[in-house]
Order: structure tokens, then sequence, then C-alpha cells
């Protein structure tokens, strides 16, 4: 029961790191970004639900629904101000110019916010557990997994099944061809970049719900975002669900055998994957 009750927690685990790897995964996968600040953009969600909740005394999960429209504004102006100006045949700009972005929102939070810890108060529900046979499953955990399962399938169903979605893959396969056919590649960018950051205010609050945080918590969650979406395949939404599965239940493995050896396990997890599947558990999306 004990290793059947690990399992599962690292499940539970994979479903927060799938939602710090969804919008990573989107915007890869309709414009080749490696966003280096995705993390940090993560970080800057979980304050903004924070201050919205300070200064409203709306519970964690209200303050993220009004977080929802600014962040999915300053995804657009970031992509329509800055990345589009960037984007093109040589990767290294976008790399330049999101590492940079990413020191700028560091340092910008540590200015605004110090560099003291923080969480989101979510109340008893962090405590509280339910009782699924011989196993107790934290009820946030939960919401965390249930929550990546929708994202990714609301996320699925955007990109195959919408007319918003064939801009996407049409922008994606050939951005020349796409706009003779009247589509406009860097409006198609900013709008994939706005949900990315939506999805990115998503996993902020179950960040800041489940754990501390503070200007520094970025580029770790962006490592972890970036393995669930090597792990799962570059272009799969699902696989990306599943490389965060991967990296949760390997971490949660190492932290039953010795607690040191938690982090150190997902990652020995990704370079095993890497090496047995050079392209992923799921290099395309069948959807």
């Amino acid at each position: 029961m004990i290793w059947l009750d690990t399992l599962i927690q690292g499940l539970m685990l994979g479903g927060l790191y799938a939602l710090f790897a969804a919008g990573l995964s989107l915007v890869f996968g309709i414009m080749r970004l490696v966003n280096l600040a995705h993390g940090d953009l993560i970080v800057l969600g979980a304050y903004l639900i924070l201050g919205i909740g300070t200064a409203t005394g709306l519970n964690p999960f209200l303050a993220a629904a009004l977080a929802l429209p600014p962040m999915f504004a300053l995804g657009w102006l970031l992509q329509t101000a800055l990345l589009n100006r960037v984007l093109g045949e040589d990767i290294l700009p976008p790399l330049l110019v999101t590492f940079g972005l990413s020191v700028v929102i560091q340092n910008a939070l540590l200015m605004g916010f110090s560099a003291d810890s923080r969480k989101l108060p979510i109340g008893p529900v962090e405590a509280q557990s339910l009782a699924l046979g011989p196993v107790n499953l934290g009820v946030m955990p939960l919401v965390t997994f249930g929550s990546a399962v929708a994202v990714i399938f609301g996320l699925n169903r955007l990109f195959y099944r919408t007319a918003l979605g064939r801009a996407f893959r049409a922008t994606s396969d050939d951005p020349v061809t796409a706009q003779l056919m009247g589509i406009r590649p860097q409006r198609v960018f900013a709008v994939a970049t706005g949900i990315a950051l939506v999805v990115a205010a998503i996993a902020a609050l179950y960040l800041g719900a489940r754990a501390n945080f503070d200007p520094s918590t970025g580029p770790a969650r962006l490592l972890y975002a970036f393995e669930a979406v090597i792990i799962g395949g570059l272009g799969s939404l699902w696989g990306t669900l599943a490389g965060g599965m991967v990296i949760g239940v390997a971490q949660a493995l190492g932290a039953a055998l010795k607690p040191e050896w938690q982090i150190l396990a997902g990652h020995l997890a990704f370079v095993a994957v890497l090496l047995l599947r050079p392209r992923g558990l799921f290099p395309r999306a069948n959807d």
C-alpha cells in the first residue's frame, strides 16, 4: 500500500508539472519558440493572484479567475511588442530576448515584493483528503490533476476542432502560405501567447496553493516544464501530461527511497526517456 500511495501521489504531482508545461508546449508547437521566461511568468501570475486576493479579499480561486484577462493581455502585448520582432529562422534572438525578459521579471518582482517567500491562502481545503479504498488522497492534488486534464483537453479541442486551431496549425506548418490565405501570423502568434499565459495563470494558482514561491522560483518551474514537454514529445499536448506524470512519479519514488533523491530522480527519469526514446514518448499528436 505504501508503494501504491507513492505512485498515486506521483501521478497527482505530475498534473502540476503538466500545468507548468502546457503553455510552453502550445507556444513551441505553434511558433517553435522556447520561452525561457515561462517559469517567471508563472511566478508573476502567482503574485498577481496574491495581489488581487489581498486587495479584494477574494478566495484565491476567484482571484485567479480575475487574473486571467490581464494575463492574456500581457501575453498579447509581449508577443506583439517584443517577441514578433525577433522570430525568424535563427533561434538565438528569441532565446536571448526571453532570457533577458526572465531576468527583468525576477528583478522587478524582487523590488516589488522582496525575497520573502509567499503562499496563497486557500483555507481548510488545503488539509482535506478523500479516502479511496486503502489510499488517502489530498483534495488539492486531486483538483490540480483534474485541472491539468481539463486544460490539456481544452487546448487539444481548441487546436484540432476550431477555426482558431486551424489557423494555429496552418501558421505553424507554413506561415507564408497561411498569410496568402488571409491569416496574419503575427496576430495568431499573439493569441497563442495570450492563451499560454492564461494557462500559466492557472498553473500559478496551484503553484501558490501547494507550495511557497518567491521571485527566484521561476527557473526551476521552467526546468520541470521543459522536461515534461521533451519527455512527452514535441507537438503532443497529451504527451505533455504524460511527461509531467513521468517526472512526478519518478520524484515520488525517489523521495520514498531517500528524501534528498526526489529532484535527482526526476532528472534521471528525463535522461532515461531520452536515451530510450530520443523524440519523446509521443512525438506526434495523434488526436
